[in-house]
């Protein structure tokens, strides 16, 4: 392996005590460096949801415009956050300028080019990305709205989600709009399909407009 791809393992203790080793392989901020970007480049910051595997650099967007919504950010900042969240990772973003989402679905940017759906029940204010790229065509990337194709198969729906019944009329509303829009669904939690896709430096087109 390359020097500049040495692999780094961080333990993490959740506010439940579950204990967790996360092996790296390169930082998100050294991915930007790659395309040239600083995190203080970034204009807007939206997470899936709070989940302590979703929020891990988070902080570093604090001077972006957060998209969120209100059920969420509740929930993240309470007195007593869920233990599978690891608050020190987003607690910059109590400060950060906030736009509450309030609609089911939040055109970022006015032209359907980035759309930010509503997918409620994995938390109480889970949310997946659409993006239509130039070349590629739309994307949408799960969140943890699915985290293996077997879930999407055999209609499973993991114990811990925070709504069982709510992630299943979502998937059933997401379903439709993948058929809608012709949009690739990414599984990102699924190993196999996510090692196929294009990592930093590479990238997918030429990016959105925006």
């Amino acid at each position: 392996m390359e020097a500049n791809r040495r692999m780094l393992t961080q333990h993490v203790v959740l506010p439940d005590s579950q204990q967790r080793d996360l092996t790296l392989i390169k930082s998100l901020s050294g991915q930007l460096a790659e395309l040239h970007l600083l995190p203080a480049d970034i204009t807007y910051l939206a997470l899936s949801h709070y989940h302590y595997d979703h929020t891990a650099n988070a902080n570093l967007f604090a001077g972006a415009t957060w998209l969120v919504r209100q059920e969420e950010r509740d929930v993240m900042f309470a007195e007593k956050p869920p233990g599978t969240t690891q608050p020190s990772t987003y607690a910059a973003l109590r400060n950060s300028k906030t736009l509450i989402i309030k609609t089911d679905d939040r055109d970022v940017f006015g032209d359907g080019t980035v759309i930010i759906n509503s997918a409620p029940g994995h938390t109480p204010g889970h949310q997946v990305l659409y993006v239509k790229l130039p070349k590629t065509g739309p994307v949408l990337p799960s969140g943890d709205l699915y985290h293996y194709p077997e879930e999407r198969a055999l209609d499973r729906v993991p114990t811990f989600d925070f709504d069982a019944a709510q992630t299943r009329a979502t998937r059933v509303d997401i379903e439709a709009f993948l058929k809608k829009t012709g949009a690739q669904l990414w599984i990102q939690h699924d190993f196999l399909a996510n090692a196929k896709l294009k990592k930093s430096p590479n990238y997918y087109d030429d990016k959105p407009s925006h």
